[in-house]
């Protein structure tokens, strides 16, 4: 009998299954379900419900709910051989949030094949919807939560990162201060993870290290939970938050109504989640400190693992605890693909291709020229003002721009992300854009260290199905290792490796110090 776990990822737009065989090594069964295509009657947009306010990004957590349903009922009708399945883990959107009143914990408990996961969750809820990572409206907020604890630095030493508003912290002050009477109903709170963990356990699921240390809430050295940052952020918190716990812990075996309904194993384990980011660095096979991974999308994501915990005291950067049991960082730029792309369209530049063209025409360091590209407000280094300053740099030549803009991120990611002082040994490279060599030559170059380019579909769900794995190995008392655990799964693209040029290293070395003078010198004109 084969040896089947299943992750899941409940995405901002999407839920995601993926299935892996850990005996043969491989992914056997892989699906995704758009929120809006497949469940029309939420009226979401982008998996994001409408409002008035710009500012307010909500969802319906009975349609993640919803969503489940239907992955088990395609997977079933897809064949999966659900009734092999050891173990299920998963991930979900970082940050957002759901409010229990004191029917969850009866509802979750007598979970009834007959109905449908929305109608046995009928009148649990304390709060209709959930803020998630997209919703800005709580800087008050924050700035309460902030004073209360000491400032910026205090605050990331203490739960790992500054306040900020997508957090899970801010959320619930702002729910407490507007609608304190349905503050005061809430019996439970649950990030999405642990929500949707809750959901297949058929109890309260705790919340993982890693996904509780997005909320403010979790002192990040101790792992557990910090009585003055929940005296700052609203009364009674204490008793509304389930236990912490490691991603991947078995909660007890799958709920009845999986295995009536859907024809689950009986005997498999339901284990605790972690957020997607977490699960990510799995997915990407990042088990070692000094392993590093950029995500080259719509924003810029800088993130790896880290044994030592070590914060940012400019609050630029996110630690949280990672599956693997040591730390993980997270550093997000948000002027990625688009601002390249406002390049390109700058000066007509035809396609990807001819992009890597132009660059290559140029010499690293580009004669010292530099661009600071903020097309956009910038989350790294905090720009709250658009603005495009260039340095030594022809406005007009298109060679020189192409350069410019990839060399400026890649020094930004460079300069902000000193404060883990770990010096990568290995950077793989996933997104769009790591299909350029002449890009990822440029990342060797500015980080001088080896790169690799990493295609892995649904790394977050396939992080999940290994954490899944390792939970049920490690509750069988096999000691499994994550190195051992993630080799075939996590492997880079063959022949993708590029090493540094040495000469092109040295230049950047010293064209980092130009560059963070740059940016200081643009940060005082705005």
């Amino acid at each position: 009998m084969a040896k089947l776990f299943l992750g899941l990822d409940s995405s901002t737009q999407s839920l995601s299954a993926v299935v892996i065989d850990l005996d043969s090594r491989k992914v056997v069964y892989e699906k995704s379900l758009n929120f809006d295509a497949a469940l029309p009657h939420y009226k979401t947009h982008n998996g994001v419900l409408p409002n008035r306010d710009p500012l307010v990004k909500h969802s319906s957590p009975l349609m993640w709910a919803e969503a489940l349903d239907l992955m088990f009922a395609a997977m079933k009708k897809d064949g999966v051989a659900l009734g092999q399945v050891l173990a299920i883990s998963g991930c979900g959107q970082q940050h957002g949030s759901v409010y229990f009143n004191e029917r969850v914990e009866a509802a979750l408990t007598n979970l009834t094949p007959e109905k449908s996961l929305v109608e046995n969750l009928r009148g649990v809820l304390a709060r209709k919807t959930s803020p998630i990572w997209m919703d800005s409206s709580t800087a008050v907020e924050c700035a309460e939560i902030r004073k209360k604890l000491g400032g910026i630095k205090y605050t990331a030493s203490r739960t790992g990162s500054d306040t900020f508003e997508r957090f899970t912290g801010p959320q619930i002050r702002k729910f407490y201060k507007t609608e304190p009477d349905d503050y005061t109903k809430t019996t439970s709170l649950a990030l999405v993870s642990s929500f949707m963990a809750s959901l297949l356990a058929g109890k309260i699921a705790p919340i993982d290290f890693g996904d509780g240390a997005g909320m403010n809430l979790m002192d990040i050295r101790r792992k557990v939970w910090d009585m003055d940052a929940l005296k700052a952020t609203a009364p009674n918190l204490k008793k509304k938050l389930p236990p912490l716990a490691a991603s991947g812990r078995v909660i007890g075996p799958v709920s009845a109504y999986f295995v009536t309904k859907y024809g689950m194993n009986p005997e498999a384990l339901a284990t605790v989640w972690t957020g997607d980011n977490p699960a990510s660095v799995i997915g990407l096979g990042l088990i070692k400190a000094g392993q590093v991974a950029i995500s080259l999308g719509t924003s810029d994501t800088f993130f790896g693992s880290m044994e030592k915990c070590l914060t940012d005291e400019n609050g630029e950067g996110h630690v949280f605890g990672s599956p693997t049991g040591g730390y993980m960082t997270l550093i997000c730029f948000k002027n990625g693909s688009l601002a390249r792309e406002k390049v390109r369209e700058l000066f007509g530049i035809a396609d990807w291709n001819k992009f890597g063209e132009l660059l290559k025409q140029t010499k690293p360091g580009n004669d010292g020229g530099i661009l600071v590209p903020w097309f956009e407000a910038e989350i790294v280094p905090r720009v709250n003002q658009p603005g495009i300053h260039r340095f030594d740099l022809d406005a007009k030549n298109a060679a020189a721009n192409c350069r410019a803009i990839f060399e400026a991120q890649l020094l930004s990611m460079r300069l902000h992300s000193q404060w883990m002082q770990v010096a990568p040994e290995r950077i793989f490279v996933t997104g769009g854009a790591a299909n350029n060599r002449a890009l990822l030559q440029v990342v060797a170059d500015v980080m001088n260290c080896r790169v690799s380019r990493i295609e892995v579909s649904k790394s977050a769900a396939l992080g999940s199905a290994l954490q899944a794995a390792h939970g049920w190995l490690s509750a069988a008392g096999k000691n499994p290792k994550w190195d051992k655990l993630v080799t075939g799964f996590t492997d880079p693209v063959p022949n993708s490796e590029i090493r540094p040029d040495k000469k092109a290293a040295k230049i950047y070395d010293k064209l980092l110090e130009k560059y963070a003078a740059c940016e200081r010198d643009a940060m005082d004109t705005i």
